[in-house]
C-alpha cells in the first residue's frame, strides 16, 4: 500500500463526474487499498478516487465506533459505483473535507439514505444508512459527481476557516 496525494479545490478533478468502473480487478482493489491508507493517515472518514486524481466511481469509508458522539459500531467500505437509490428526512451538520482543508460548514444532508454499490469482490451490496454514516456516503457520492460540501451549504455564515489549534483543542 502507498500513500497517495490528495488533490486540492481549484484542480478540475475534483468538478469532473467520475467513470463508471466497468469490472473490479486487481489494480481496482489496490487504488481502493491506497486510498484507505491515504485516508485513515489524512486523517478521515472518507475519500473518493477522484480525492486521489483518478476519475473512477469508487469510494472508501471508515468511521470509528461511537464516531461524532453517535452510538454506532465501527463502519468500512469499499463501494464501486455507489448511488442513492433512496434518501429520506433532513440533518444539517459541519462538514469538512480533505480537499478543502481548514474549512468546515454546516450542510444538509439526508437523514437516512439507502446506497447500492458493488464491493471489490464484485458483489451487489446495499446499505441502510443513517446519522453520520449517511452524511459521509452523501458527502462522498457527491465527489463521484464533481459536487463538494461547500456547493450545498446553504447558509453561507457557516463557512468557517478552522486553524490546527482549534483542531487540537476539539480532541482533548
Amino acid at each position: 500500500m502507498a500513500l497517495m496525494r490528495i488533490a486540492v479545490e481549484g484542480e478540475p478533478v475534483l468538478r469532473t463526474k467520475a467513470i463508471r468502473v466497468r469490472n473490479v480487478d486487481e489494480s481496482l482493489r489496490k487504488l481502493a487499498g491506497d486510498m484507505y491508507e491515504t485516508m485513515i493517515d489524512a486523517p478521515g472518514v472518507g475519500l473518493a478516487a477522484p480525492q486521489v486524481g483518478v476519475s473512477r466511481r469508487l469510494i472508501v469509508v471508515h468511521v470509528p465506533e461511537n464516531y461524532d458522539g453517535e452510538v454506532n459500531p465501527e463502519y468500512n467500505f469499499r463501494l464501486v459505483n455507489p448511488e442513492i437509490v433512496r434518501g429520506l428526512g433532513r440533518q444539517v451538520g459541519q462538514e469538512g473535507c480533505l480537499s478543502i482543508p481548514g474549512w468546515v460548514a454546516d450542510v444538509p444532508r439526508y437523514e437516512t439514505v439507502t446506497v447500492k454499490a458493488i464491493d471489490l469482490d464484485n458483489k451487489p451490496v446495499r446499505i441502510k444508512a443513517r446519522g453520520h454514516l449517511a452524511r459521509v456516503l452523501q458527502h462522498e457520492i457527491d465527489h463521484l459527481d464533481g459536487i463538494l460540501f461547500l456547493d450545498r451549504v446553504e447558509d453561507k455564515n457557516t463557512i468557517l476557516q478552522v486553524t490546527e489549534e482549534m483542531y487540537e483543542e476539539v480532541a482533548q
